[in-house]
């Protein structure tokens, strides 16, 4: 039946739309706006899809969803992309580099964005083909992939993915070359929360410390302690990784201060050791910092389960790799966090990851102010995710959403 689908068809529409799908990419790279802020990444994609005629419904604040097939399909599938950039200062150098101080895409999501656009565009293009296969695609341009809770709960409680089947997503990888797909059943990342603690005492001067309540002794202890304890307190298999991003208290020399402040993000492989993550992390500050005095205040932000990839997914995915040009790769899980898993919560799906790297080229990492990639990866994301539709319909039999009560217990 492969024979028979529009492979041939989206992959000459992606080419033909290459040289526009890298200038978009590269103003949307120039113009990088923060979660829930992407008002000029949204209003750009909806004059390019309607002047496409594309049907379209703009999400609440920013993002929306695109619509192709028959109105009344008896699949749907759905793809996504992210929007938003990261609050980080870009120094890469390149001619089209961010023109807003303090934020890039760092991440990578001016590249989702594109390919997304490109297969949506290609998809346009074969739907007759859609509407003889009674296959309808619902795509969706996600704010707030970067925040806690994140966009993609915006999505759900707007209704964004009630009636889809299946989801897909693309994910940037720089330590793929370009060409290369991670393709992996299972969990592909981890659950990740966001954790603050802030310590309150009485401060004083550093001559006379038996006299006040240490509190940068105490945030220190907090900073090598916690996470030290946390790991004899969860099973090793969960792998667990408090790790601190901010940590400040204090301004001079001879001051012992009275506030201190450790921000940092916890992850872990295992979504039933997340589910009672908070608690622990809460009592174990409040132990370490109990001989000091001090008084503790822990907020611990849920994030996001682990992306868990439904095996039927990646298999349509791996078809639409081949079928995209591009060579399919085994991923390990990593232990980065990705608020596409609340809707593998709903509906099965799977992300791969998209390589960037320029082949023979440097390693960049994700989340930095240098990421450099090769956007030839713009087009092999959009024949891919354009080609998991028709791999679905090929491959893997009409399915129905996850069971709500066995969701509410994970």
């Amino acid at each position: 039946m492969t024979q028979s689908l529009p492979f041939d068809a989206i992959s000459a529409t992606v080419a033909a739309l290459q040289d526009e799908l890298v200038t978009i990419r590269r103003d949307l790279h120039q113009h990088p706006e923060l979660g829930r802020a992407e008002v000029r990444t949204t209003q750009l994609l909806v004059e390019r899809l309607e002047r496409a005629g594309v049907t379209i419904r703009r999400l609440r604040g920013s993002g929306l969803i695109a619509y192709l097939g028959p109105a009344e399909p008896a699949r749907t599938i759905g793809l996504r992309a992210d929007l938003d950039a990261l609050p980080i200062r870009e120094h890469t150098g390149l001619p089209f580099a961010s023109t807003t101080d303090g934020v890039s895409h760092a991440c990578g999501h001016d590249v989702h964005t594109t390919a997304a656009l490109g297969a949506t565009l290609a998809l346009k293009a074969v739907e007759d083909h859609l509407a003889r296969l009674n296959i309808g695609v619902r795509v969706i341009f996600q704010p707030a992939e970067e925040v806690m809770p994140g966009g993609a709960e915006d999505v759900m409680a707007q209704g964004g993915i009630d009636g889809v089947e299946r989801i897909f997503a693309l994910h940037c990888d720089p330590s793929l070359d370009v060409g290369q797909v991670g393709l992996r059943v299972g969990p592909i990342t981890a659950a990740t929360d966001q954790v603050d603690v802030t310590l309150s005492g009485s401060g004083g001067h550093t001559s006379r410390p038996h006299l006040t309540q240490d509190l940068t002794f105490a945030l220190a202890k907090v900073v090598t302690d916690v996470p030290a304890a946390l790991s004899r307190r969860l099973d090793p298999r969960a792998a667990a990784a408090l790790v601190w991003g901010s940590i400040h208290a204090g301004g001079a020399h001879n001051v012992i201060p009275s506030t201190g402040k450790a921000l940092g993000t916890l992850r872990m492989l295992d979504a039933a050791a997340w589910d009672g993550c908070e608690r622990l992390v809460t009592e174990l500050v409040r132990e370490v910092v109990s001989p000091y005095g001090v008084k503790a205040d822990v907020s611990v932000v849920k994030g996001v389960p682990p992306v868990v990839n439904d095996a039927a997914s990646v298999e349509a995915l791996s078809l639409a790799v081949s079928q995209a040009g591009a060579q399919a790769a085994p991923t390990p899980q990593s232990l980065g966090g990705e608020d596409f898993a609340w809707y593998l919560t709903r509906i099965p799906g799977a992300m791969a990851r998209l390589g960037t790297r320029i082949p023979g080229g440097r390693t960049f990492d994700l989340h930095q102010g240098d990421l450099v990639v090769d956007e030839g990866a713009i087009g092999i994301g959009a024949r891919t995710l354009a080609g998991c539709v028709l791999a679905t319909a090929s491959l893997v039999p009409a399915s129905a959403p996850l069971d709500k009560a066995r969701v509410a217990d994970r």
